[in-house]
């Protein structure tokens, strides 16, 4: 029925592992579906359709492999149109979207994932027969497979694959804003998933010893192999928790919160409220989401931690008493975080980031009534974008006579030269932090910058 990568008629897999792979595979178009069609997270879709597929006593290698198909069939999702478009007469109607989801799945193994031309066609086949709407085009599918299976390499090798897969608006953005070469850079960096990194409350190299990973030069744990994160060695003792190490350095950035008071705002799911309160701080988490709010809750209780949790919109609450230091990691377009959420070029619109810039503003003006004279605040998100790091910060600064920078130096937890701004604020990228083996490089793209309310004598 299908064909090897060399033309030749291919046995079937058995039935097992027909039926095995097939579900494998039905999972990944519907998350795709969910994410490409809906505009839906693909965190969220998996969660939920991991859940409804454990019903079915999936292996827990069938979902690994749901996964890595649909988070690489994201990552390169240019390329594959690219490939598979060459054997496509016309594009396909809209009610055979999920036969194209189906093709790009076959595609994605085919061109990114080495599994045999057999397999990844014949299941796509039979996948098309027994999808509602897509039989008729089965036969188109076997036959644009077939054609990328063997032509396919070839023209993956001739590719441009840093701007394919990057949606021009970004790709323009970053040209602009960082030049060429860098933003090739940060483009190649989203192709490879991003290390695992824990923050520990304690004992960083002893951690790293257990769990067989490193410690980074900014102090997090980080791992290569991944697997169920609750099945590690101090999960459930509530030892660490998940949060990338770029992530980890506003709160560093504070200095030594022992004993002070920190309002950690848009706080959930909690990673820098955990920070803090790891750090001796009395922090007071605020957020607006109760749902998101309840996570917090649960990784306080997991790790033995304990904040004030507040659930309010930190962009007009205030506390009755002002901190020592305030928080912000403000909601952005995230396109920091691209290596860990392949979905979000397909998600996030030019057209978002007016209101969120605005958003941005109005927290910061609320994050600033509540500092005592004297007080800390780092503002931050996990964004590329101008708009939601450095060009904030600057109005902000205009806005409020009263607030200082205080210049990130390159000698703070472990922070590199080429991470500091000449206006003294931290910019992480996707591709610094280079380790070995190379799997272990990367950051997620970070803008921070600390600031300090004058005393006025």
């Amino acid at each position: 029925m299908g064909l090897s990568p060399k033309g030749k008629a291919a046995a079937k897999p058995d039935a097992a592992n027909l039926t095995s792979g097939l579900a494998s595979r039905r999972i990944a178009v519907d998350a795709l579906h969910e994410v490409l069609v809906r505009r839906k997270p693909l965190e969220g879709v998996l969660e939920r359709l991991v859940v409804a597929a454990a019903a079915d006593d999936l292996h827990p290698s069938d979902l690994a492999l749901t996964r890595l198909i649909t988070a690489t069939a994201l990552r390169r999702l240019g390329q594959i149109e690219d490939v598979t478009g060459r054997y496509l007469l016309r594009t396909l109607p809209e009610e055979a979207s999920r036969a194209g989801l189906i093709l790009l799945t076959g595609a994605t193994q085919l061109l990114f994932l080495c599994t045999p031309a057999h397999a990844a066609i014949d299941l796509a086949v039979t996948l098309c027969k027994a999808t509602p709407h897509t039989e008729r085009f089965a036969g188109l599918v076997n036959a644009v497979l077939r054609k990328v299976a063997t032509e396919g390499p070839a023209i993956v090798a001739a590719q441009d694959f840093t701007k394919l897969n990057t949606p021009d608006w970004l790709w323009k953005r970053w040209v602009k804003a960082y030049g060429g070469e860098t933003a090739r850079s940060i483009a190649n960096a989203h192709l490879s998933e991003a290390a695992l990194d824990l923050s520990v409350k304690s004992d960083a190299a002893g951690w790293a010893e257990r769990l067989g990973g490193v410690v980074t030069p900014t102090g997090s744990v980080r791992l290569k192999s991944k697997g169920r994160i609750e099945a590690l060695e101090g999960f459930s003792d509530g030892a660490w928790w998940v949060q990338d190490a770029a992530a980890a350095l506003p709160v560093r950035l504070l200095g030594d919160v022992s004993g002070k008071r920190v309002a950690d705002l848009c706080a959930a799911p909690g990673g820098k409220t955990m920070q803090l309160a790891a750090a001796g701080a009395t922090v007071t988490a605020v957020d607006s989401s109760s749902s998101r709010l309840a996570t917090l809750r649960s990784n306080l209780d997991r790790l033995g931690l304990s904040a004030d949790v507040v659930q309010a919109d930190a962009g007009d609450w205030q506390p009755t008493d002002l901190f020592d230091a305030v928080l912000l990691d403000a909601p952005c377009l995230a396109t920091g975080t691209i290596r860990r959420h392949p979905d979000l070029p397909h998600l996030k619109q030019l057209n978002d980031l007016k209101a969120l810039a605005g958003i941005q503003a109005r927290l910061l003006d609320n994050a600033a009534k509540m500092l005592r004279p004297g007080g800390t605040l780092v503002y931050c998100t996990c964004s590329l974008e101008p708009e939601e790091g450095p060009e904030q910060a600057a109005k902000f600064l205009a806005r409020n006579a009263n607030m200082d920078v205080v210049p990130v130096a390159p000698s703070e937890h472990g922070i590199a030269t080429e991470w500091v701004s000449t206006e003294g604020y931290l910019r992480t990228l996707p591709f610094h932090l280079p380790m070995k083996p190379a799997e272990l490089s990367g950051l997620d793209g970070f803008f921070v910058a600390r600031m300090k309310r004058q005393i006025i004598n």
